[in-house]
């Protein structure tokens, strides 16, 4: 309701529903098609990356763009997490279609949610008779923490599984230390790159070459250390990775002005 915000709400308002169905649909066929060992390694470089900005920004301090930027990597968490869990597991598919179907329910009220706050919050906050706008108003605060706690418990058992599935490949210790070694090495270059990139600049443009240095970092690795399915499902990830970040593009404009 900040009167010098209202540019950023009517933009947040004027996204088409129908868009959002197409995003979901064309994301969730691409995490089928994403092997569980890139899925994984996704996953390992987002949590690795995430850890590093938030230490970062200093103690207490938490950066509101990684909601956004983590919706790939999330749903890469939770298919690497699907997978570890359900493994051998009996009905495996009515299992993965009951938590498609909670998460489309879940994402349905969370869409009601924002469209009813887009258009009465305002009105609804000042005349205090509408029940979901006086608990925004009284606990909006704490939504953010809410938000930081269920990714960090979601990426905490995804990154258990992560791991667990990239050992899985490996016969002996010699194999598993053959791979780990230069992916960790790559990882921390590209950590180290990207955190420098971020303090000389910001904008859209970062956002996407980090995503192209990161993916090709990554192709590079399983150039080496991988399969030749590894590789098409990079390029599979690349491809997942900008169209979340064009979809975002209102909620990161709203970041870097804050």
């Amino acid at each position: 309701s900040h009167p010098e915000r209202q540019a950023e709400k009517e933009a947040l308002a004027a996204r088409r529903p129908l868009l959002g169905l197409l995003h979901v649909l064309l994301l969730t066929g691409v995490l089928a098609l994403v092997g569980s060992r890139v899925a994984a390694l996704v996953v390992l470089e987002f949590s690795l990356r995430a850890v590093s900005t938030i230490l970062s920004l200093g103690k207490g301090a938490h950066s509101s763009q990684l909601f956004v930027l983590c919706q790939y990597s999330l749903g890469c968490g939770v298919s690497c997490g699907l997978s570890f869990l359900l493994e051998g597991a009996p009905h495996r598919s009515w299992n993965l279609a009951l938590a498609a179907g909670l998460a489309a329910l879940l994402a349905l009220h969370a869409r009601r949610l924002a469209r009813h706050v887009c258009a009465l919050y305002e009105l609804h906050s000042r005349e205090r008779y509408c029940g979901v706008c006086i608990l925004l108003l009284a606990a909006g605060h704490g939504i953010p923490r809410l938000l930081r706690n269920a990714l960090a418990l979601a990426f905490a058992v995804a990154d258990l599984a992560a791991v667990e599935l990239i050992n899985r490949d490996f016969l002996s210790t010699g194999e598993a230390v053959r791979f780990w070694t230069p992916l960790t090495i790559c990882y921390t270059l590209l950590v180290v790159y990207m955190q420098e990139e971020s303090r000389q600049s910001a904008g859209r443009g970062l956002v996407f070459r980090t995503v192209l240095v990161r993916m090709g970092g990554l192709f590079i690795l399983l150039l080496t250390v991988g399969r030749w399915t590894d590789i098409l499902h990079v390029l599979v990830s690349l491809l997942g990775e900008l169209w979340c970040l064009l979809r975002s593009g209102v909620l990161l404009e709203s970041c870097w002005r804050q």
